[in-house]
């Protein structure tokens, strides 16, 4: 039986009309004789909508209580996306996360799968069903509903098909993965294949096209990914293992990412423990730290700066201020206007001098970089947030754009 998991994005499933699409595209699947599996995001605004409401009920929900509620985006979307594919002659099953089940821990509105449930699918698709999953949820070993965070769906699609051992379709509302935002660089060019390590750099550094815990799990269990538009029949980029990428690119692709929020504590008493002290406090509160940085030690005391997401930067400003205070530090301050530019490849590893092109590449367009971070295959800069469109452009048109006219020539 050959399986294919096909995930449909939120704006694909927006409408009964869009719905209708993406439903003769799993026919299609069927009619080059695939078994296809059908993950289902909510309906493009829907997920807004109910975290709007929740908001409406109480200025801050209890996790528990929103995953609940969102839920039901996801539940509404797959209901309607069986009844459009038994309406043109394909039975289909709708599926709840608790149904599958995908089984998840127990943290609430970012909690990560532990297993996936496969008979049920199986013997649907023996008895010629089209099973249509719900994205996004999952359920806990104490039967209590959670969800997986922002683009959960594509988390969702991978674990299916790692448990089915199938290809897995992200269909969307982009021809695919490319080279940096087509909307902040207009001649970015459509990768036709990326290595998992770099979709996972790409993934954590701001590209939207995929959510970072999906490629993981990908990578983990050699899933082949294809992210095409749902509205195209053209081919899209595919995630496979590094071996099966012909050209190994100094830099593959070029991201921003304006969703970080930086934090200066101010004067830290510079003696051991403080930093676990305070990076403990964030990860016990289930907050990620993105880059970090620490001063040069004078008189005793020292500046600590670190990122977290816009999304946490309220609940980390709690903690880090009762922790300021507790360890003696004079203040903190926050800076929510800074942007994080990243260039990424698995060609860095052998190539030098990149890192120096870049920072005078910033240089000369005036940008400043407040901090760096880097790794095999990526380096990350924070700079000023008005700067960064100007910098992925500046970037772009040198690491990518010449080496085009190179090949070119």
């Amino acid at each position: 039986m050959k399986i294919l998991v096909q995930k449909f994005g939120g704006t694909s499933v927006a409408d009964l009309k869009k719905m209708e699409l993406c439903a003769r595209r799993v026919i299609e699947a069927i009619e080059k004789g695939y078994r296809p599996v059908v993950v289902s995001s909510a309906m493009a605004g829907e997920t807004d909508a109910l975290i709007e409401l929740a908001r409406q009920a109480h200025p801050r929900p209890p996790e528990r209580e929103l995953d609940a509620l969102l839920a039901t985006g996801e539940q509404k979307a797959v209901a309607l996306f069986a009844m459009t594919l038994n309406r043109l002659g394909y039975p289909a099953v709708s599926l709840c996360g608790w149904q599958v089940p995908i089984v998840t821990d127990a943290v609430h509105t970012k909690a990560r799968i532990k297993k996936v449930g496969k008979s049920k699918l199986l013997k649907l698709l023996e008895d010629g069903y089209v099973p249509v999953v719900a994205g996004f949820q999952g359920v806990t070993e104490d039967g209590e509903v959670t969800t997986l965070g922002r683009g959960g769906s594509d988390t969702t699609a991978v674990a299916l098909a790692a448990a089915l051992k199938a290809d897995c379709e992200i269909n969307t509302d982009v021809p695919g993965v490319f080279t940096a935002d087509p909307r902040v660089v207009p001649t970015a060019r459509k990768i036709p294949r990326i290595s998992y390590e770099e979709m996972l750099e790409l993934a954590s550094l701001g590209a939207k096209v995929m959510q970072i815990r999906s490629v993981e799990f990908a990578a983990k269990y050699g899933v082949r990914i294809h992210v095409r538009s749902t509205f195209s029949p053209e081919e899209g980029t595919w995630i496979v293992p590094e071996e099966e990428v012909m050209e190994k690119l100094a830099v593959r692709g070029i991201t921003m990412d304006t969703g970080e929020t930086r934090f200066t504590v101010v004067k830290v008493p510079d003696r051991p423990g403080i930093a676990a002290e305070i990076f403990k406090a964030l990860g016990d509160a289930h907050i990620v730290v993105d880059m970090i940085v620490q001063n040069v030690s004078h008189d005793g005391f020292t500046d600590m700066s670190f990122t977290v997401s816009k999304n946490d930067a309220d609940r980390a400003e709690e903690i880090v201020r009762k922790i300021a205070q507790k360890i003696g530090a004079k203040e903190v301050v926050r800076d929510d206007r800074v942007a994080k530019i990243s260039i990424v490849g698995i060609g860095m590893r052998s190539a030098y001098g990149v890192a120096g092109r870049m920072f005078d590449i910033l240089a000369r367009n005036g940008v400043n970089i407040k901090a760096i971070s880097t790794s095999e295959i990526k380096i990350s800069c924070l700079i000023d947030e008005k700067y960064a469109e100007l910098a992925v452009r500046a970037l772009h048109e040198e690491f990518i754009e010449e080496l085009e006219e190179l090949q070119t020539d």
